[in-house]
Formats: C-alpha cells, sequence, structure tokens
C-alpha cells in the first residue's frame, strides 16, 4: 500500500483502512518553520514501520506528534487528524497523558533515571499510576525486563542504578520502562543510533519480536536496519512522506526517483 498523495478527500478517507494509527494531512510547525507538510501515514498493527529519509526532513517530529509530544515545545503545533484506532487523538476531548501512556516512545539516546535502581526504572511509571506492590507490581516488573530480553542479564542487580549496565542494556531497560505501562504502540526514534553493533543487533532482534504484542514505529537513519527489522517503510524528505509500502517494494521497486536516489546514496 501507497500513500503518495498530499491530500485526502472525505470518500477517499472513508476506504482508507483502518489500522493501528493513521496520520490524515498531518502539518507541524515548530513556531513559524513548518517542519511537516500533508503527512497520510497509515500504520498496521502488530507490524513494524520505519520511517527513514535525510537529517532534518521530519522523522522525529512526525513520531513525536504521533503520541502528542511535539505539542510541549514552546510555540509547536499541529493541524490535521492523528487516528488511533480510528479516534482522533487530538480531539479538544482527549487527555494527552493517556495518550502518552497508550503510543509510549523510546528515545535516541537510552535515558534510564540515574537516581533510581534497575528495578525502579522499569517500576516508575507504573507507581505513578497507583500500582503497588501488592498489587502484582513484582511480576509486571519481571514480564517487562523478560519481554526486553533483559531479566536474565540483572535479576540478580535489580538494585543497583539503571545507569550501572552497559548502554545496550540501558536501552533494553528504557524499552522495558516503556513495556511496564502495557502500551499499544511504540515509538522508536534511531534506538540504535548511540550502541555498538552487538548491542544494535539484540536491539533489532528484540523489535522484530515486540510486534507479537505491540505495534512499531522506528525512526533509523540506517537503512540496512530498516531492512532487516520492518514491514513497511516510508520515505521522507523535506517534512513531506515521498512514498510509503511494504519495505521489500519500497526498497526494491520504489516509485518515486527521490526515493531511489536517496536508497542508492545519490544524496542523504
Amino acid at each position: 500500500m501507497r500513500m503518495d498523495d498530499t491530500s485526502i478527500n472525505d470518500d477517499e478517507e472513508s476506504q482508507m483502512p483502518a489500522g493501528k494509527m493513521r496520520s490524515i494531512q498531518l502539518s507541524a510547525w515548530f513556531g513559524a518553520k513548518q517542519a511537516l507538510r500533508d503527512v497520510n501515514l497509515f500504520v498496521k498493527a502488530n507490524s513494524v514501520t520505519a520511517i527513514i529519509g535525510p537529517s532534518g526532513c521530519g522523522k522525529t517530529t512526525l513520531i513525536r506528534c504521533l503520541n502528542r509530544m511535539h505539542e510541549l515545545v514552546p510555540n509547536a503545533k499541529t493541524t490535521g487528524k492523528v487516528l488511533l484506532d480510528g479516534k482522533n487523538i487530538y480531539a479538544k476531548n482527549i487527555d494527552p497523558v493517556l495518550i502518552r501512556r497508550r503510543v509510549g516512545m523510546v528515545f535516541q539516546k537510552p535515558n534510564p533515571f540515574p537516581t533510581m535502581s534497575i528495578y525502579d526504572n522499569v517500576a516508575a511509571g507504573l507507581k505513578l499510576t497507583g500500582v503497588k506492590k501488592d498489587k502484582g507490581l513484582d511480576e509486571i516488573v519481571r514480564r517487562s525486563l523478560e519481554q526486553a530480553t533483559l531479566w536474565e542479564e540483572v535479576k540478580d542487580d535489580l538494585k543497583k542504578p539503571g545507569t550501572s549496565i552497559s548502554g545496550g542494556q540501558q536501552q533494553r531497560l528504557c524499552i522495558a520502562r516503556a513495556i511496564a505501562l502495557q502500551p499499544e504502540v511504540i515509538l522508536m526514534d534511531e534506538p540504535c543510533s548511540a550502541l555498538d553493533p552487538l548491542a544494535t543487533a539484540k536491539i533489532e532482534e528484540l523489535i522484530v519480536s515486540l510486534k507479537q504484542d505491540y505495534t512499531v514505529v522506528i525512526v533509523t537513519h540506517n537503512m540496512q536496519q530498516a531492512g532487516r527489522v520492518s514491514d513497511f517503510t516510508g520515505f521522507m524528505y523535506l517534512g513531506q512522506l515521498i512514498e510509503y509500502g511494504d519495505t521489500k517494494t519500497v526498497f526494491e521497486n520504489p516509485r518515486s526517483e527521490l526515493t531511489e536516489k536517496y536508497i542508492t546514496g545519490e544524496f542523504g
């Protein structure tokens, strides 16, 4: 499936597949600077969608709009729609805090809370929502670390600081922290850019496994990584979604000349 058009009328919108998430003519600004232009993106449930493109093309802004983090920036604004299970997350009656719980975020640089233990890093969000030890907190922490493929490595060190483990382990700890809140969608902003090849391989394996239970959207500057982990790929350029489709088709038979030039290394 491709979504190259810059505008969608009501009839076309009603015929589009629902998916897990969908942006419709989504635009975003930082003050007077426009960062996204009429982005129409379809995200299928229980899949990995990769967003690729050169630096400054709007990749990070796009995923920050998918859980309303963009609006936390002073003077930032958006227009258009972002649908989660068919409902616009920007509607006036929607609580953005609840959206950010349903749509979690993992950032480029591992950011465990430095004053907290490994255990408390995973449990932090749960405690804020009222989950206590006698309500299964230990089990949730363990399950989250297991899903992040980290439990066996840290199970005897849960009281140690979250910053005491390696960079790759810290990133998986941050993924466990996101998983603990049981989101429906996990957004990842270049989660391997600060990691060595071995740690990157573990994160990539984890990303592929996570789609069994979650919908994953990953921003990556590494096209080989996008090819390894994603089911669908969107190519962005100057704030526009130039091409979107299944990863194999986008990489092997791109519809847009711009996409082909980027994939073949003519620019970027």
